[in-house]
């Protein structure tokens, strides 16, 4: 998941917190699973933990390990992930949403020539809002092998713990930065059928609700999930205009992922 402002380890995953504080450098999760090496000529997409180090998966662990490069946003912030873990320095490739239209024939053809790679972003599942959609397809073009490693990911925690229906939803990314853009959005789809999912920095997550309010109206039932699986997790779950008033109450720091239900959705109904 990748946010419009300048992140760093330690605000990705804070000592202290729920699940932080295991001696990872001893971690036995590592030698412990067998039989998940990175083959030669594989692409894995890797997620990360988006702010609970416990989230990771072993298979993750034992791929990151075994592979012979990792593609990342940034090198700082995967190779201190890697560190935490006792995962030893292996080549780090910059791959990231300001080179990977030309980068991405250059990753496929390491993995023409024999090499295993595993792509991560800074936090969650790489390719959905984050670099990634160029390399796979251009890998899918060439015939090489993709393998997803499932794992965490804002927008599905967030929509499934928001109370609004999960049957069918629309991602939309982040909304453009300007407020008439996203207000034509808001009302080109107000009467979509199914839930509308975003994710918003906290510089403009105010102003977004403002916007929803006035163009969804306050009945709108909306959620709002921040700093999801870190300490100051929390959501708000509710009418826009109930939500957009406890806002004014509650610390906006950190990264958002915005839930909006149907048209005539009420928390109350079955």
């Amino acid at each position: 998941m990748r946010f419009r402002h300048r992140r760093n380890f330690n605000a990705l995953y804070p000592r202290g917190e729920s699940g932080q504080g295991a001696d990872v450098d001893n971690n036995p999760t590592l030698p412990e699973l067998k039989g998940a090496a990175a083959e030669p000529g594989h692409l894995y997409l890797v997620a990360t933990p988006i702010g609970n180090l416990g989230d990771i998966s072993p298979r993750a662990l034992a791929l990151l390990q075994s592979c012979d490069a990792v593609a990342c946003e940034d090198s700082r912030v995967t190779g201190q992930l890697l560190a935490r873990f006792g995962i030893r320095a292996k080549q780090l490739i910059p791959f990231h949403e300001h080179n990977e239209r030309h980068k991405a024939g250059d990753l496929a053809g390491e993995l023409e020539a024999g090499r295993s790679l595993c792509l991560v972003s800074d936090a969650g599942t790489p390719a959905l809002s984050d670099p990634g959609f160029r390399l796979v397809r251009e890998c899918r073009r060439r015939g090489l092998p993709v393998l997803p490693v499932p794992g965490p990911n804002a927008l599905v925690a967030a929509l499934t713990a928001s109370g609004l229906p999960t049957n069918a939803f629309w991602f939309a990314g982040f909304l453009p930065p300007k407020s008439a853009a996203r207000i034509r959005f808001l009302d080109t789809n107000r009467d979509f059928p199914h839930t509308l999912c975003f994710y918003e920095s906290p510089h403009r997550i105010v102003k977004f609700v403002d916007e929803i309010v006035a163009t969804l109206g306050e009945a709108r039932v909306i959620c709002l999930a921040k700093e999801i699986t870190k300490l100051h997790e929390r959501f708000l779950t509710g009418a826009a205009g109930t939500v957009r008033a406890e806002m004014d109450r509650v610390s906006l720091k950190g990264e958002f992922v915005v839930v909006i239900a149907p048209e005539g959705y009420r928390l109350e109904e079955s």
